[in-house]
């Protein structure tokens, strides 16, 4: 076999090896996101005698623990990109960082015999928490302009926009029947969202 016809797979094989290490960090971060839902979860239902659920926090949960997957899930798209620069880490690394944000910022940590009111937790830390995920929109956004010098695809971007001026309005707003409409309707967004542009492994948007 020549040398000419290698290369293409030594090209190949350099662009993974560079992705495996660097995706080392972002599996960490993602990694610490699900892992903060979960144990949240836990101490909620080995405390669930104190607890007052309320609907739009347990749906945004679930949601969260599905955008940590679903970003690690889509992730390995970026095993074929070869020029990386530490500013597109940078940006690689702060979209899972907003992803564990809100996770953090999800539920509330369970300590001693108080009661839990999911609600005063969501509206006390509601403009923090999707702060988070508007933040991880913009690095979304920014990672794709970084890596590849380009904004998302059109439908990608569209679901962007949608979903930043979904997070906005429910930051600022502090009236209830907005928030039980949103999260049930944000739900749906994601999982259509998912469907569409994430069905299928390294399928870029």
């Amino acid at each position: 076999m020549t040398k000419k016809s290698q290369s293409p797979s030594i090209k190949l094989s350099a662009m993974e090896a560079s992705f495996n290490y660097l995706s080392v960090l972002l599996s960490i971060v993602l990694g610490l996101a699900i892992t903060q839902v979960l144990q949240g979860l836990r101490g909620l239902i080995l405390t669930r005698a104190k607890v007052k659920v309320y609907l739009p926090t347990a749906i945004w949960t679930g949601l969260v623990l599905l955008l940590a997957i679903q970003w690690w899930w889509a992730s390995f798209a970026m095993h074929v990109y070869a020029n990386w620069t530490f500013v597109a880490l940078l940006v690689v690394i702060l979209h899972a960082i907003s992803v564990y944000m809100a996770a953090a910022l999800v539920l509330p940590d369970v300590a001693g015999d108080a009661v839990v009111d999911l609600r005063d937790h969501y509206f006390a830390h509601k403009s923090w928490f999707f702060g988070a995920l508007l933040a991880s929109l913009v690095f979304s956004a920014a990672k794709d302009l970084a890596l590849f010098g380009s904004l998302p695809g059109r439908m990608n971007l569209e679901f962007h926009v949608f979903f930043a001026l979904m997070t906005v309005l429910a930051a600022i707003t502090r009236r209830e029947w907005f928030h039980k409409l949103l999260a049930p309707a944000a739900g749906l967004s994601i999982l259509l969202y998912i469907t569409l542009l994430y069905a299928r492994l390294a399928r870029m948007g």
